[in-house]
């Protein structure tokens, strides 16, 4: 189950995104005239938070190509950044047919290729994305396949950073429900996949070990330990957090959240 506010992979893999675009041969519409353009565009209007406006290129391109690979895993990609902000910002009933339409995308882009990672990660942060809001089984169902995706994704491509980062959210999320969540899930709807924290922060640790500038990594990591009553260990990573520079643009808020966690750890 993917927390709205923290779990923040999409900026990393937007750089992966526009590589594969520009070079896939998989993708009919990059032999389109112009096409790069308007997708390094999708790339920056993205990374700026402006996803409306990269939606608007992005729809007609793949109402040209729907079955076009990589500009599914791109509606799915900015589909989840646009709930993510709604969800933060007004109510989970407007955010969920966003979400819904990006899970159509990711699940499209799988039956299209599913033998590459990306795919499968969009499987996984929109189902994960989903799966938080209220929906009886569907909520256990969605944090389901996203565990599962995540993993598929990690089997094809064992150095994804975003399926490794996704995956360990998942595992901090879900090992640290509030009791009474776990126990209508088992009752009801026959109970989530085994998670622990202990996993989060192998998983955490090894999206660092090749992404060790990251500042999402770091800071998720530290809350892990957070939750693990490992203070030291968090506090070093809320530090490291705030020496690094910034990358990405919600990186300013990723820090201001270290800082918060410091001063209330003191």
């Amino acid at each position: 189950m993917m927390g709205s506010t923290t779990i923040r992979r999409q900026a990393l893999a937007g750089m992966v995104l526009v590589a594969a675009i520009l070079l896939s041969p998989r993708s009919t519409a990059a032999c389109q005239q112009g096409l790069n353009d308007q997708l390094t565009t999708v790339s920056e209007l993205n990374a700026s938070g402006e996803y409306d406006r990269a939606l608007q290129i992005l729809r007609p391109l793949l109402r040209s190509a729907p079955d076009d690979y990589m500009l599914l895993c791109w509606m799915a990609e900015i589909l989840v950044d646009k709930s993510e902000v709604i969800l933060r910002d007004v109510t989970p009933r407007d955010a969920k047919p966003v979400c819904q339409e990006a899970v159509l995308n990711a699940r499209r882009a799988v039956d299209v290729n599913p033998d590459d990672a990306e795919g499968w990660f969009q499987v996984g942060q929109t189902t994960g994305l989903l799966s938080q809001l209220p929906g009886g089984r569907e909520t256990v169902d969605m944090a389901a396949e996203s565990k599962s995706a995540f993993e598929r994704a990690i089997s094809l491509d064992p150095d994804h950073t975003g399926a490794i980062h996704g995956l360990a959210r998942w595992h901090y999320c879900v090992a640290n429900l509030p009791r009474a969540l776990k126990l209508a899930a088992r009752i009801f709807y026959g109970g989530l996949p085994p998670a622990s924290n202990e996993e989060a922060v192998r998983l955490y640790r090894r999206a660092i070990s090749l992404e060790p500038d990251v500042i999402l990594h770091h800071l998720e990591l530290g809350k892990t330990y957070l939750e693990m009553r490992e203070k030291a260990l968090a506090r070093a990573e809320f530090e490291t957090v705030l020496r690094l520079p910034e990358a990405y643009h919600s990186d300013s808020n990723r820090k201001l959240e270290a800082r918060r966690l410091l001063s209330e750890m003191r």
